[in-house]
């Protein structure tokens, strides 16, 4: 990844972290994905519900559980529209996307919204958590 400097290029930024995600993303790999997201990370479901994640290990499997399901339900690509981006800080930034996972004819198979809270670390953008968006 390429250094990035929130507070000038944050717009950029955040479009070149998602556009990464959506290359990870299409390996189906929850080990790919997990090297994006700070330890710990938090995810807060649609309904409300948490679930925290204390290691890279747990932070993998997540990802696994959801990338296995969404192969079975057709998905072969995603893609986001709509990013959203505000900063926080010199080193946060809040972006939300809508996420679109597709199958092999890129026929839309399901979407979401979701917003991501996002530090600056080590020259790299990290996941410290995310929230599903309700319908």
């Amino acid at each position: 990844m390429r250094q990035v400097t929130i507070k000038s290029d944050y717009l950029a930024a955040a479009t070149k972290f998602f556009d990464e995600f959506v290359d990870a993303f299409t390996s189906f790999d929850g080990n790919k994905i997990a090297e994006r997201y700070h330890v710990p990370f938090v995810a807060v479901h649609s309904d409300g519900s948490v679930e925290t994640m204390q290691s890279v290990t747990e932070i993998a499997a997540y990802f696994q559980r959801f990338l296995d399901q969404y192969h079975t339900d057709g998905c072969r690509s995603c893609t986001y529209d709509n990013l959203d981006v505000i900063p926080v800080g010199d080193a946060c930034l809040l972006a939300t996307v809508t996420w679109l996972l597709q199958d092999e004819d890129m026929d839309t198979v399901t979407s979401w919204r979701e917003s991501y809270n996002l530090l600056c670390a080590n020259n790299t953008m990290l996941v410290l958590s995310s929230v599903d968006h309700a319908d």
